[in-house]
C-alpha cells in the first residue's frame, strides 16, 4: 500500500496532498472490500465515531504512518489517469522520514500497490535502476519492449504469508572467483529484492561465510577498523592511493548472476552486507546498494525478475 502527507508531519519539499482541492477524492469506507483486502498487515479498520477506513502502517524500523485510505485519480501522464486509485492518505508518523520523500510509492505484490492498480494499463511488469549518487536512475512501468533477451532472469518464489514480496533463490556467492562452501539449505528461506534495503541482508552463516573470504581477500589493507553502523568489517583505506576490492558475486537459480562493482560491495570502506535476523536457512534480502546499475524488472505475469548490467 502507498501513501502519501496530507498533514506536514515531517518536513518534506514537494507539495502536500491537499484533498480539499480535489473534487475526484473520497474516502473509502469501512467494510468495504478495498478495506478488507489491506488485511492485519496495515491494521486497517474503523475508528470510534468514523465510517472512514483507517490504517497503520509498521515498517519495522521504528518508522511508522497512519492515516485514512482514500481514493482518487492518479495522473501519470497527460494521457493516463487511473481513476480510483487508492492510496494511505498520513495524518500522523513516528521515526524519521528524509524530506526528500513526500510518501511511498508501493510496487509491491499487494492487490493496492501501483502495479496491481495499472496492470490493464501497463501489464504487469515494472522496471528500475539504482543509479550511483552521480547518475541518473529510472523507473518504467510496463515490461521492455524489444529488451527482453538482455535479462538474465531468475524464478520469483510465491509465499502465501508474504504475498506482498518479490522472491527469489540466491544459489550461491563467489568471492575473488571462488564459490563459497555453502550447503544448499543456507539460502532455503529464500532473499527478497528490496529497493527499500540499503545494504544486504544474509542468513548468518552465509555473512559469516562471505565475511571470511572477503577479510582474507583484503589482508593488504590491514586490520578491521571500528564498525560504521550496522555494517562491522570496516577499513581504513585512506591510507591507500589504491584499493583493489575483490570481485563479489551474487549467482540466483537459473544461473543469473549479479557481478558486483566496487561500489556495491563496499559502503563508507565497509563491506556492505550484513547478517539477518535469524538462523540457518533465513529470509534474506538485496539490497539497493547490491542493484545499483542493473536495470531490475519485475515481470510477475511471468513470474520472473530479470536484471541487465549497465543500465544507468
Amino acid at each position: 500500500m502507498g501513501w502519501i502527507q496530507s498533514d506536514e508531519c515531517h518536513l518534506q519539499k514537494d507539495q502536500l496532498y491537499d484533498l480539499a482541492n480535489s473534487s475526484t477524492y473520497a474516502p473509502i469506507p469501512c467494510g468495504s472490500p478495498a478495506c478488507t483486502e489491506l488485511g492485519s498487515s496495515h491494521s486497517s479498520g474503523c475508528s470510534a465515531g468514523s465510517d472512514q477506513c483507517k490504517y497503520i502502517l509498521d515498517y519495522g524500523d521504528d518508522r511508522v504512518t497512519a492515516g485514512t485510505y482514500i481514493s482518487d485519480t492518479l495522473n501519470l501522464s497527460p494521457t493516463i489517469a487511473v481513476k480510483g486509485f487508492r492510496i494511505g492518505c498520513s495524518h500522523a508518523v513516528r521515526g524519521t522520514f528524509s524530506d526528500q520523500t513526500a510518501g511511498v510509492l508501493a510496487l509491491g505484490g499487494g492487490a493496492g500497490s501501483l502495479l496491481a492498480q495499472t496492470a490493464e494499463t501497463f501489464g504487469n511488469a515494472f522496471s528500475y535502476c539504482v543509479p550511483h549518487p552521480s547518475s541518473d536512475g529510472f523507473l518504467s512501468l510496463g515490461g521492455p519492449v524489444g529488451k527482453s533477451s538482455q535479462f538474465a532472469s531468475t524464478p520469483l518464489i510465491k509465499n502465501q504469508h508474504a504475498p506482498t514480496f518479490y522472491i527469489v533463490r540466491l544459489e550461491a556467492i563467489t568471492v575473488a572467483g571462488r564459490r563459497l562452501d555453502m550447503p544448499p539449505a543456507t539460502f532455503a528461506g529464500g532473499a527478497v529484492m528490496d529497493s527499500g534495503a540499503v545494504v544486504t541482508q544474509l542468513p548468518p552463516s552465509a555473512y559469516a561465510a562471505l565475511r571470511a573470504a572477503f577479510r582474507s581477500a583484503m589482508t593488504a589493507y590491514g586490520p578491521l577498523a571500528d564498525p560504521v553502523r550496522n555494517l562491522d568489517m570496516c577499513y581504513d583505506l585512506t591510507r591507500f592511493l589504491e584499493v583493489n576490492v575483490p570481485k563479489v558475486s551474487l549467482v540466483f537459480a537459473g544461473c543469473a548472476t549479479l557481478e558486483l562493482e566496487p561500489a556495491s560491495i563496499m559502503l563508507d570502506g565497509c563491506l556492505a552486507f550484513t547478517a539477518s535476523p535469524g538462523s540457518h536457512g533465513s529470509i534474506g534480502f538485496i539490497g539497493n546498494v547490491q542493484q545499483q546499475t542493473y536495470e531490475v524488472l519485475y515481470d510477475v505475469g511471468s513470474g520472473s525478475v530479470g536484471f541487465r548490467s549497465g543500465a544507468c
